[in-house]
């Protein structure tokens, strides 16, 4: 019976942790280098997140939105003009 609840307990464990590979959160740092490189690009961000491997902010310049992504070496993969 021990076996069995350890083997479920590690199963939750490890459906968590793929759960939270989504959307986290990110290392500040990580976060201040990105905010800093849209703001001088001319972009008013508004939030940053984690999705599928990749860093995605929320951003607005000249008044439209925008998404951009970037890689784990905060190079800019996409950007989307959000509707």
């Amino acid at each position: 019976m021990t076996r069995i609840i350890v083997l479920a307990l590690a199963i939750a464990a490890g459906s968590a942790a793929v759960a939270s590979e989504g959307h986290g959160k990110i290392d500040p740092a990580t976060e201040e280098a990105i905010r800093t490189q849209l703001t001088a690009d001319g972009y008013d961000v508004r939030k940053i997140e984690t999705e599928d491997g990749l860093y995605e902010a929320y951003a607005l310049k000249d008044g439209e939105r925008y998404e951009i992504y970037f890689d784990a070496d905060l190079k800019i993969v996409k950007s989307e003009q959000d509707d």
